[in-house]
This record gives C-alpha cells, structure tokens and sequence, in this order.
C-alpha cells in the first residue's frame, strides 16, 4: 500500500513538472497547449482515456474536440482485426496534422500496444509517433511525457503485466452525473478467440474499500448512476487476501447515500451465481439490465471458444435470472463464423435468440487475432457463409428486439436525463433503468436528474413520452 502511495506521489511531482513546462510553452506561443484523446473500444478504455484527460488538464493543456491538437492520444482497441486497421487510418491523417503543427506530440497507449509486432510496425512505419505506453502503466503518463520532453526521441514503455494498482490520479468525467468505477483489471479465461487476457494481463482485483471510497467520493460531487466495470465482474475477490464475492460487493455499494442507480459490465456466464441473481432481485438500486455474453448457442462451438458452459446451462441460467427478476433486459454479445462453425451450429444460436428472447444483441463476424488458439485452428467458415448468416442473425435480433422493447409502453417509468436530443429541439434523451432510451419535452435543467415519464408510444428501439408531475 505504501508502495502504491508513493508511486501515486511520484506521478504528481511529473505533473509538476510537466506544468511548469506547459506553462512556459503557452507563454511563448501565446496560446494554451491544446489536447485530445480519441478512445477505441470498450468501457474500461472510456473509464482509462477520462484519467489521461485529467492529467493532462492537470499540467495544462486543454481539451479541445479536434485530434488537430498539440498533443493527441489515441487509446487503442485489438479485439478485433478493423480496430487495428482504424488506428492506422488515423495516424497517416495525423502526420499531416503534425507536419503543420511542430509542436504536436502524439501518443498511443491502450490494448493494442501490447501486441510486439504492432509496436515494430509502428517504430518502422510511423516514427513521428512520440510517446507508446500500454494498459497497465496509464497512471505513468506525466511521467513519460518527461522522458519524451527531455530525450527528443521516441518513448517506448510497456509493461508485460503489473500487480499494482494507482488509482488516486486526476480524472476528467465525461459526465458529471454517472460514472465507471473499475473494480478489477485482466482476465483469467482465455476464450479461445480473444486476445484482451494477452494485452490486459492476469486478473487482480481491487480493495473493496478503495472501490467505496471512490463510489462515495463521486457520488459527493453529483453522481447518481455508477457503472462496476472489469472484463469479468463475477471473478471479483478471487485475489484478495480476504476474497469477496461480487454479490458481496454489490451490497456493499447498495449502502451508499445518494447513490441512485448501479449497473455493471461484464459478467461470465460461467460465474453468474444464484447469489448474484438474488442480490439483483432485491436491490432497490441494482438496474434492470444484465448483459449476458452468449457467443455461440452451440454447445460444440462453446467447448472449442473455451467458454466453459452449454447451450443447456445457459438457456438454464437465462430462465432463473428471468424468474428472479420478471422486468430484466437481457443483452449479450454473439459471434458468428467462429472455426468449425456448421449449418448446424449457427441455427442452435439461433434458437437460442429465439428462446431468450433478448432486447438487443451485438453481433460481430469473427475476427481472427493472432496470437489465439482460435487463429490457428482448421475449417475457417468461408466469408460469404459468414456473412449470409450474419445478414440472418440480425434481422431476427432486430425483429424480436423491436416486439421486446416496447412492453413498457403507456406506464410511468423513472429516467435518468443525459442529454439534449441530437434530432428534435425542446427534447431530452435519458435512459430507464433496464438501459431503453426515451426522448421527451425538457430543457437542460433537467440533465442528471431522474423524472418520471409517462411513455406514449414504442418506437421499437426507444420510447416517446411525457413528464409527469
């Protein structure tokens, strides 16, 4: 713990530092040190990208909306093949950027970085890249912009795994009113067709009570809604000194005052317990939305991803959570083109949508990434039959989903107000607690406060309504 302490004190002596330089830059450009941090991928990168803007505001730069900045970011994504593509795209408009601008730093950190021969290609093919750091060594970015300050050359720094955890930085929230609140870091599963165990490294879980003083901490300055994040929320505790489960968590987080709302991301089906289905049904702050990864409904294709469960224990699984919490909005996640995968196969994932019955899926077309066991193994399905069943799986997700999400029309339901509405004037986007959005007349006075609303009409995938008094 003093360890942690002092790398934490560490870190603000380079942020330090790194002001008194960025104040002097400001003086002789006669502008402020402009900064931008484009994220890829999921949560956990969100919840990473609004700590590198904090320290950066820390230090001196502002954020501006554009990646034409003088020191921009890119967090990465790897699980899939086009993510790696998106990141190249970016970076060959950039060097034109930088031309223009002598100024411009540019940084790359986040999954990808963790990849040896992403970092070859980028040394060899994109030497004006300044800064590469990984995802275990975030918290180091003061720092590293030092080293690259003071070297004028490249600043290569990645950790091949860490077993510590500095939390106590500065953090730029997107919003003032919810939040992510990472409870644990890495992954222990090794699905066969994901490479995040390789970049995130092996799981360690956070102090229960460093994860309440952080949740107590943002909800004093306003936040109603916590989001529990971590590649596999239900392995929580298994590596601490004194485990805890993470329904024992989740009770935990329920006692404290003035938090509102509580959702998490994303838990295994493998390790969903009956205590967690009862914690969910009792709460009274818990939201009404599990997302459940199925990946495939075949059983075969299950035991080849190494996903540990069946066709059958998930359907089982599926129904206690439903008879627990009758309200419950299932997503999930589903794979399809997975090696090996038959006719067969792919209709038992659809029986299983069918079955289920989910309020929305995400469906991705496999992406081989090497590295994983998946990568090498035979009968890759040919891209045209991917691609065809692909085209079958959405359209019978979107159809079920359009009949699902609008079971709550014409009740009152509590939202949470996020925003404007980006098409109509005079209304405001929130969303209920099983995470359906809902447009209705507002103004911004209402951004971050929970409202009634009555919903008027299911347009499928949203609702209009009304306030209620």
């Amino acid at each position: 713990m003093e360890q942690l302490k002092n790398e934490s004190s560490r870190q603000y002596e380079y942020m330090e530092e790194m002001k008194k330089w960025v104040q002097k830059k400001s003086e002789e450009l006669g502008r402020k040190l402009t900064c931008h941090v484009t994220t890829f991928g999921c949560q956990m990168n969100e919840k990473d990208s609004e700590k590198l803007l904090g320290i950066l505001e820390t230090i001196g730069y502002e954020e501006v909306e554009t990646e034409d900045a003088d020191f921009l970011i890119f967090n990465t994504c790897t699980v899939r093949e086009n993510a790696n593509t998106k990141l190249y795209g970016h970076l060959g408009q950039v060097k034109k950027m930088k031309e223009r601008n002598p100024q411009m730093m540019i940084g790359l950190c986040g999954c990808m970085m963790q990849e040896e021969h992403v970092i070859e290609k980028i040394r060899t093919s994109y030497k004006f890249v300044d800064i590469i750091f990984g995802t275990h060594n975030i918290f180091k970015l003061a720092e590293l912009l030092k080293a690259r300050v003071d070297s004028k050359g490249m600043i290569v720094d990645i950790w091949k795994d860490t077993d510590q955890i500095v939390e106590d930085l500065p953090s730029d929230r997107k919003f003032s009113f919810k939040c992510g609140v990472n409870i644990m870091y890495g992954c222990n599963n090794f699905c066969s067709y994901c490479i995040v165990p390789y970049v995130r490294g092996r799981e360690i879980s956070r102090k229960p009570e460093d994860i309440i003083k952080e949740v107590k901490q943002v909800v004093s300055e306003g936040v109603k809604e916590v989001m529990l994040l971590g590649q596999n929320v239900n392995s929580y505790g298994k590596t601490l000194e004194e485990p805890m489960s993470f329904a024992q968590l989740l009770r935990e987080v329920e006692k404290v005052e003035g938090l509102e709302r509580i959702r998490f991301m994303t838990p295994h089906p493998k390790d969903l317990s009956d205590e967690l289905i009862e914690v969910m049904a009792s709460s009274k702050k818990i939201c009404r939305h599990l997302h459940l990864p199925l990946q495939s409904g075949s059983s075969e294709i299950l035991k080849k991803m190494n996903r540990h469960y069946t066709k059958e224990q998930y359907l089982e699984l599926a129904e206690r959570i439903r008879k627990a919490v009758p309200d419950i909005s299932l997503t999930t996640d589903i794979i399809v083109g997975f090696p090996g995968e038959t006719e067969e196969d792919f209709e038992e994932t659809l029986e299983v949508v069918r079955k289920v019955r989910y309020d929305s899926a995400f469906t991705f077309i496999y992406s081989k990434r090497t590295g994983t066991p998946a990568a090498a193994m035979e009968n890759q399905v040919p891209e045209e039959v991917v691609k065809e069943r692909f085209d079958r799986l959405l359209a019978e997700v979107q159809a079920i989903s359009a009949q699902v999400c609008g079971r709550d029309v014409h009740t009152v339901q509590e939202v949470l107000v996020e925003e404007p509405d980006s098409h109509v004037e005079g209304l405001v986007t929130g969303r209920m607690s099983n995470n359906t959005i809902v447009h209705f007349p507002g103004g911004k006075e209402l951004i971050g406060k929970i409202v009634k609303v009555y919903l008027e009409e299911s347009k499928g995938f949203y609702y209009m309504g009304s306030p209620v008094d």
